[in-house]
C-alpha cells in the first residue's frame, strides 16, 4: 500500500474530510453550548431586572406616599396659619372701626371747640376795639400815632439792648481769644528758651601792639589799600589802642576781612601778594562756614529738600544782625515758634516751620537787590520752586501782601514774638520816644478824644473821651478806628492795646 500513490492520496483526502467534519461537529457543539450559556445569562439578567424593577417600584411608591404625607401636613399648617391671620385681621378691623368711631366723636368735639373759640375770639376783638377806643379817648392819640410812638420807644430800647449785647459778646470773645492767645504764645515762648543777649554789630580786630597798625598800613598805605581792594571793606585806623575797626555794609565781606586780618597779624608777613593769597583763603573758609551753618540749621530743624542756594543764604544770615539781634538765630526761633503755635491750632506744622525759617531770607541779599526784604525773600523762594503758600507767608510777614493762610498769620505772630521778647533787640531812646509821641498823636487826632496816654512802654494806649460827644456804642467803634490807624501808620514790635475810657461825673458843691 505504501507503493500505491493513488491509495495514499485517497486516504489523505478521506482523513481530511473526516477531520473537517469532526471540526465542524465540534464547533457546532461549542456554539450550541455557548448559545445555552448566553440564554441562561439573559434569563438571569432578566430575572434581576424584574427584581430591580419591583424594588424601584416599591421605593417610588414609598416616596410618593411620603411626599403626599408631607404635602398634606404643609396644607394643614397653611390652613391653620390662614385661620390665625384671618382672626387677627378680623380683630384689627374691629379695632379700626372702634378708632374710627372715636375719631368721629373727637372731630365733632373739635368742631364744637372751634366754634366756641371763634365766638371767644370775636368777643376778644370787640373788647380790644373798646379798649383802643377808650385809650384813644384818654390819650388823645389815634392808633397810628400810638403805634409810631410805641415803635420809637421800642427802637430806642432795642438799640441800647443791642449795643449792650454787642459789648458783652465782644468782651467775652476778646477775653476768650486773649486767654487762648496768651496760652499759646506763653507755651511757645516757654518752649523756646533763647538767650536774651543781643550781639554786637561792630567788627573789631585786636592787635598785639600799636606797631602792628603801621605794618598793616604799609609804606605809602599800599598794604591797607590792598586789603580794602581785596575784601571790599573800609579799615578805620584811629586812636583806638591795639584795635582796627572794619566797616562794611556787607557782613560777609566784613567777616572775610576780619578772618584775613587775623591770619595776617598772626603770620606777620604783610605785603600785597601775601594779602591777596590770605584773603582768598579767608573767603574759602567763610564760604565753608556759611555752607556748614546752613546745613546745620536745616538739619536741626528737620527741614528737608531745600535748594542748596537757599541753604547758603541761610548760612549768610549768621553774619547779619537786625537791631542787634542775629538774623539766623531769629529765623530759627521764628520757625520753632510758628511750628509750636501751628501744632496747637492743628495747622500745617511743616509749612509753618519752613516759612518761619525762610521769612527773613531776603536779608541775605537785601544789600544787593532793591526793595523790602520780605518781597525779596518771596521772590527768592518762588524762583527756587517753593509752594505758593510758603511764598505768601514770606511776603506777608511784614504786611507787604495780605496773608492767605493760617500759617502766614502764625509766621507774622512768631516774627513779632521773637523780635519783641525782652533783650532780643536794642532800640535807641530817641526812637522809642518818637514812637510813644506818634502813638499819642494818632489817638488825639480823632474827634471826641479828651486825653491820651501811652503806658507800659508803648504796649498800651489809654484814651479818655468826652462823654457828651462819644456814647457807649461809639466808644467801641472809636477803639477800632484808632487801632486800625496805629496799624497803618506805625511800625512796632508785638501788639498795642487800645483802651477807650468813657465816664460821666456829676459834681455839686454844698454851701
Amino acid at each position: 500500500m505504501g507503493n500505491n500513490p493513488v491509495l495514499f492520496v485517497v486516504t489523505n483526502v478521506v482523513i481530511g474530510i473526516l477531520s473537517f467534519i469532526l471540526g465542524y461537529l465540534v464547533k457546532q457543539a461549542r456554539a450550541a453550548a455557548r448559545a445555552q450559556s448566553v440564554e441562561a445569562k439573559a434569563e438571569r439578567l432578566l430575572a434581576e431586572a424584574q427584581n430591580k424593577h419591583k424594588e424601584i417600584e416599591l421605593v417610588a411608591r414609598d416616596a410618593a406616599l411620603r411626599i403626599t404625607d408631607e404635602a398634606e401636613k404643609e396644607a394643614k399648617q397653611l390652613r391653620a396659619e390662614l385661620r390665625t391671620e384671618e382672626q387677627r385681621l378680623h380683630r384689627r378691623r374691629e379695632g379700626i372701626e372702634q378708632k374710627a368711631d372715636g375719631l368721629d366723636n373727637r372731630e365733632r368735639q373739635i368742631e364744637a371747640s372751634h366754634k366756641q373759640l371763634e365766638r371767644e375770639r370775636a368777643k376778644i376783638g370787640e373788647l380790644q376795639q373798646e379798649q383802643r377806643d377808650e385809650l384813644e379817648r384818654i390819650a388823645g392819640l389815634n392808633t397810628e400815632e400810638a403805634k409810631a410812638l410805641l415803635l420809637k420807644e421800642v427802637e430806642a430800647d432795642t438799640r441800647q439792648a443791642m449795643a449792650r449785647m454787642i459789648r458783652e459778646v465782644e468782651a467775652e470773645a476778646k477775653e476768650e481769644a486773649d486767654r487762648r492767645a496768651r496760652e499759646i504764645v506763653t507755651l511757645s515762648i516757654q518752649r523756646i528758651a533763647s538767650d536774651q543777649v543781643a550781639e554786637v554789630t561792630v567788627s573789631a580786630v585786636p592787635l598785639p601792639n600799636d606797631e602792628m597798625k603801621g605794618r598793616i598800613i604799609g609804606r605809602g598805605g599800599r598794604n591797607i589799600r590792598a586789603i580794602e581792594q581785596a575784601t571790599g571793606v573800609d579799615l578805620i585806623v584811629d586812636d583806638t589802642p591795639e584795635a582796627i575797626i572794619i566797616s562794611s555794609f556787607d557782613p560777609v565781606r566784613r567777616e572775610v576781612a576780619r578772618v584775613a586780618l587775623a591770619k595776617l597779624i598772626l603770620d606777620g608777613r604783610i605785603h600785597p601778594a601775601r594779602i591777596e593769597n590770605v584773603v582768598e583763603k579767608a573767603q574759602q573758609q567763610v564760604d565753608q562756614i556759611i555752607r556748614e551753618e546752613g546745613e546745620k540749621t536745616v538739619y536741626e530743624l528737620g527741614v528737608h529738600g531745600l535748594h542748596p542756594e537757599l541753604i547758603k543764604l541761610l548760612g549768610r544770615l549768621r553774619y547779619r544782625t537786625s537791631y542787634g539781634q542775629n538774623v539766623l538765630q531769629h529765623s530759627i526761633e521764628t520757625a520753632h515758634l510758628a511750628a509750636i503755635m501751628a501744632a496747637e491750632l492743628k495747622a500745617n506744622v511743616k509749612m509753618a516751620k519752613l516759612a518761619g525759617l525762610l521769612h527773613d531770607i531776603g536779608k541775605g541779599v537785601d544789600h544787593e537787590v532793591e526793595g523790602p526784604h520780605a518781597l525779596i525773600g518771596a521772590d527768592l523762594a518762588k524762583s527756587h520752586r517753593m509752594s505758593a503758600k510758603v511764598v505768601n507767608a514770606i511776603a506777608a510777614h511784614h504786611s507787604e501782601e495780605e496773608p492767605q493762610t493760617v500759617e502766614a498769620i502764625l509766621v507774622q505772630a512768631a516774627d513779632a514774638i521773637s523780635g519783641a521778647r525782652p533783650g532780643a533787640r536794642r532800640e535807641s531812646l530817641e526812637r522809642y520816644v518818637k514812637r510813644i509821641k506818634a502813638l499819642e498823636d494818632i489817638a488825639a487826632s480823632f474827634d471826641g478824644v479828651d486825653k491820651s496816654y501811652a503806658i507800659q512802654a508803648g504796649r498800651e494806649i489809654r484814651i479818655i473821651v468826652n462823654p457828651n460827644q462819644v456814647d457807649d456804642a461809639s466808644a467801641v467803634k472809636l477803639s477800632r478806628d484808632i487801632a486800625k490807624s496805629v496799624e497803618s501808620n506805625l511800625e512796632y514790635p508785638g501788639r498795642i492795646t487800645v483802651t477807650v475810657i468813657r465816664e460821666t461825673r456829676a459834681v455839686e458843691y454844698a454851701k
